[in-house]
């Protein structure tokens, strides 16, 4: 695997950031690393991102979490900076095949345990990827996340119009005023930082097209609700599942459900927030996170 590994820049506060691409089973993958300079080694906290997403949105948790924690972002395959080759890769969107680019990132940066933070679809990822590594895994937090009962004519009317908003993307879409607050309005409860919220548009254009297709189906599917059940009782490693209480795309008693599984996971249900409970209420979420951490 190449790994190069490009820019290093320190904030003001202290906090360092060095990112890279590295060639992930055929595919360069973007990351970064978000850490504060020091000798000490700390343990390393990955996190992943979800639908049509990218790093990004992850980076004000990772600088409040890097007093402990070396953070490594990373963009899923298709998504924000890791953009699929010109030549067609014998590569599926099922999120197990996700959960292996992750093995594969790990293994090239040489990283043997890890700590993990995923969301959403990165969560389904993070939930896979426990039962298939749990040796890679010290300890994973699951935000807004859970299992769902399969209707066939609520999954084809999803599939649809999903496709149909992916085909839609034009860039001009950035120009038009409150754009970017229209288009969070569904996955927010409280408002969050105008810069983020046209991040997330930005991210979500530039997705690739097959890429954000392909899950769309993989992610909400049949299978996927004969398989997460399943997955979630055969978690071994300690693990934390943060649901917002008025989320509307994966709703809070999808949470509950999946945590009722297995006595290895943690439920909390955080208050007036949505889909984004990282973002809306930084300070109770990462109370809670680092509660699980024991610090």
């Amino acid at each position: 695997m190449e790994n190069n590994l490009s820019t290093t820049e320190t904030k003001p506060e202290e906090i360092e950031q060095e990112t890279g691409i590295i060639k992930v089973r055929g595919v360069d993958h973007y990351y970064e690393w978000i850490r504060q300079p020091g000798i000490i080694e700390k343990p390393v906290m990955v996190f992943v991102h979800g639908w049509g997403g990218s790093a990004r949105y992850w980076r004000s948790t990772a600088e409040a979490l890097s007093d402990n924690y070396d953070c490594l972002l990373y963009d899923l395959r298709g998504f924000g900076r890791s953009k699929l080759p010109e030549n067609p890769l014998n590569l599926s969107y099922d999120l197990e095949e996700y959960a292996e680019d992750l093995k594969a990132l790990l293994d090239g940066l040489g990283l043997d345990k890890v700590y993990m933070n995923s969301h959403s679809m990165g969560a389904s990822v993070g939930a896979l990827f426990s039962t298939m590594y749990p040796e890679k895994v010290e300890r994973s937090i699951l935000t807004c996340n859970g299992i769902f009962e399969y209707n066939k004519l609520a999954f084809d009317t999803f599939h649809l119009f999903g496709g149909y908003v992916v085909k839609f993307r034009y860039n001009w879409f950035l120009k038009v005023p409150f754009a970017p607050r229209l288009f969070m309005s569904r996955f927010l409860h409280r408002p969050i930082d105008k810069l983020e919220k046209i991040a997330f548009l930005e991210d979500f254009i530039l997705a690739d097209y097959e890429a954000a297709l392909g899950t769309i189906y993989t992610s909400v599917s049949k299978k996927a609700v004969e398989t997460m059940p399943k997955k979630f009782a055969e978690i071994s490693v300690p693990t934390l599942l943060v649901s917002g209480e008025k989320d509307i795309i994966i709703p809070a008693a999808m949470g509950r459900e999946a945590a009722k599984l297995n006595d290895k996971i943690e439920y909390v249900e955080i208050a007036k927030t949505a889909h984004f409970p990282m973002l809306e209420d930084k300070e109770t979420y990462l109370s809670h996170v680092r509660e699980f951490l024991n610090y």
